[in-house]
């Protein structure tokens, strides 16, 4: 009876000529996407595409360290960028384009974005924004390809027909991804941006004030105006605004007790 012989796969190991390793790691690449296009067995494509992962992992790295302190583990960061560099690798055509980076970087920084769009999310943006960043995750790499480099915001939405501002504003959200620290600092030895915001709560009632009131003020006439401003904010006396108006103190006073009686019913009523 016949034994059976199991051959084991080849060994490609010795196509990756010497030469190459001694090359620059651009030039490397090239020539080893190179053979792997003109490759004719997958088992022999496969080995030059593992060699030009490996040469351009410290690239994926570098991307994904770009957006560390985000609020996901850079250790997850640099996992989901090498994902990101073996569809690089895997979907790069050198007829179509000769610099690697230019396409491997967007695909990386898609990928990156994809994971944050998919989990990262702190504050989220509106949906158009959220669709609309998804859309250019998908066309940037196909872009780089054709431009040999990063596409501007102007061609992403002549590719994608979408109006420019949302294209700006998608390519923007990536700061939803994690708040700033209060306790962060704009530049060096400036005040952290916590110590800009009030030490009580008076300056947010304020603020709801002026909200509440904003619509209500435009109905106001001038002398009306002049009088809350002289009264509230310049904090003059009744005899004053009488000076400035032409008018008794009397007569002021009645006039805000009656203007300050119609604002609180207006306001009641809103």
């Amino acid at each position: 009876m016949a034994t059976a012989v199991i051959e084991s796969p080849p060994d490609y190991s010795d196509l990756l000529e010497p030469s190459i390793e001694s090359l620059p790691r651009k030039e490397a690449t090239q020539r080893l996407l190179t053979l792997a296009a003109a490759a004719t067995e997958e088992t022999e494509r496969h080995a030059y595409a593992d060699r030009v992962v490996e040469l351009n992992m410290q690239i994926a790295v570098d991307v994904a360290r770009r957006y560390r302190s985000r609020g996901v583990s850079i250790e997850d960061l640099e996992q989901v960028a090498y994902l990101g560099l073996v569809k690089a690798v895997r979907g790069f055509d050198p007829e179509r384009a000769t610099d690697f980076l230019s396409y491997a970087v967007p695909t990386i920084r898609g990928e990156v974005r994809r994971y944050f769009r998919d989990h990262g999310w702190v504050v989220r943006p509106p949906r158009t924004v959220q669709q609309a960043q998804a859309r250019i995750t998908a066309v940037e790499s196909d872009l780089c390809q054709e431009l040999g480099r990063a596409p501007r915001p102007t061609e992403i939405a002549a590719r994608l027909d979408l109006d420019l501002d949302l294209v700006v504003e998608a390519l923007a959200a990536n700061g939803c991804f994690a708040p700033t620290s209060l306790d962060s600092t704009p530049a060096e030895g400036e005040s952290a941006i916590g110590d800009r915001l009030g030490d009580d709560d008076a300056s947010f009632d304020s603020a709801e004030a002026r909200v509440a009131l904003k619509p209500l003020m435009g109905h106001l006439d001038r002398r009306e105006r002049i009088m809350l401003e002289m009264r509230f904010f310049k904090g003059a006396t009744q005899s004053e605004i009488g000076e400035v108006l032409g008018i008794t103190q009397m007569q002021v006073s009645r006039l805000l007790s009656a203007l300050l009686a119609r604002l609180r019913d207006e306001l009641g009523a809103v």
